[in-house]
């Protein structure tokens, strides 16, 4: 079995870095992985990012990272996305995402990116940062 790719990186906590975040990504790519999976993974990356910003860190200054993880194995792929926020369940978001008006712009995210992924959880962690770990097959 191949050896997985693991590369991390911090961000700071500011939407005008989400085009770094990206690049950064796409300098990741494998030819092993299919052009549709690696554009649903995109925009699972800048939904979570995008939600560690605008929610987790809604009282943050922007010195405040954002850890990115990715590790690339032969058959799927696995982002961690750490934040400094008030953890939150889950599941009880996804479900009352499902009721999200749909003529309101946003509140969308965490059901994209349950449709997307193939795991997704969020926990707290031991050093007091919470991490959402989304799964990718391909």
């Amino acid at each position: 079995m191949k050896v997985p790719q693991k590369t991390l990186s911090q961000f700071p906590s500011d939407l005008k870095v989400l085009d770094k975040v990206l690049l950064w990504f796409d300098q990741l790519n494998q030819p092993s992985i299919p052009k549709k999976v690696w554009l649903q993974c995109q925009l699972a990356l800048a939904e979570a990012f995008t939600n560690a910003v605008r929610h987790a860190h809604r009282d943050c200054s922007s010195d405040v990272t954002i850890d990115i993880e990715v590790t690339l194995f032969p058959e799927f792929l696995e982002m961690r996305i750490w934040d400094h926020g008030t953890p939150f369940d889950l599941e009880q978001r996804l479900k009352n995402a499902e009721v999200v008006n749909q003529n309101v712009e946003g509140g969308r995210g965490l059901a994209i990116l349950q449709q997307i992924s193939d795991q997704l959880s969020y926990q707290r962690t031991a050093d007091n940062r919470n991490c959402l770990l989304i799964v990718k097959r391909y």
